[in-house]
């Protein structure tokens, strides 16, 4: 059975470093990163004249769904060439509402194929200290407006999602554990 699997949590969790290494871990996997498409978004904010933030309203409203839009077409895209396809993205709003999932799903089922959801699980403040450690522009903001944003983000994962593996990031041994484990669970 063909899957997409979303990689999500938070930004700075590891979904990255986690994704890359479970792509080739299940080998014979599509990996398809959001974060790919921040190079178009930035011409967005330049051609409106906006500043540069990826918390903004504006940001909201006229950028962040269309990336999602996207990545998504993609991945649909390469089902048609491979079973496995991988989604790296926090699709933070996304996993905790049932009708998009719902919808989702019929049109994973249309194509042959099943949704997979891995949650990163990982404390905010190891998130926090990766975010200073990655030194990205995108979280300059973030990091300028801690509290604020931190605030927006839910570090919990989703109870409303029955083909969920959660990720465990505490440590390197509970990464090795989960990552065989998260195989053997996408595989099925």
């Amino acid at each position: 059975m063909k899957k997409l699997v979303l990689v999500t949590s938070p930004p700075a969790c590891g979904k990255t470093f986690i994704s890359k290494k479970l792509a080739k871990a299940l080998t014979n996997c599509v990996y398809l990163d959001k974060d790919t498409l921040i190079v178009l978004s930035k011409q967005i904010f330049v051609i409106a004249g906006e500043e540069y933030n990826r918390s903004s309203e504006f940001f909201q409203r006229e950028i962040r769904d269309y990336e999602y839009y996207c990545i998504l077409d993609l991945a649909f895209d390469a089902l048609e060439y491979n079973d496995t396809v991988l989604v790296n993205a926090p699709f933070n709003k996304e996993i905790r509402d049932d009708a998009y999932l719902d919808d989702l799903r019929a049109k994973l089922a249309e194509k042959g194929a099943e949704l997979c959801v891995v949650w990163v699980h990982t404390d905010k403040e190891v998130a926090h200290q990766r975010m200073i450690k990655r030194a990205s522009d995108r979280d300059v903001w973030k990091l300028e407006h801690w509290d604020e944003y931190v605030a927006t983000q839910n570090y919990n994962q989703p109870d409303n999602i029955p083909e969920l593996f959660v990720f465990d990031n505490s440590s390197d041994e509970s990464f090795n554990k989960s990552i065989e484990a998260a195989v053997k669970y996408i595989r099925g």
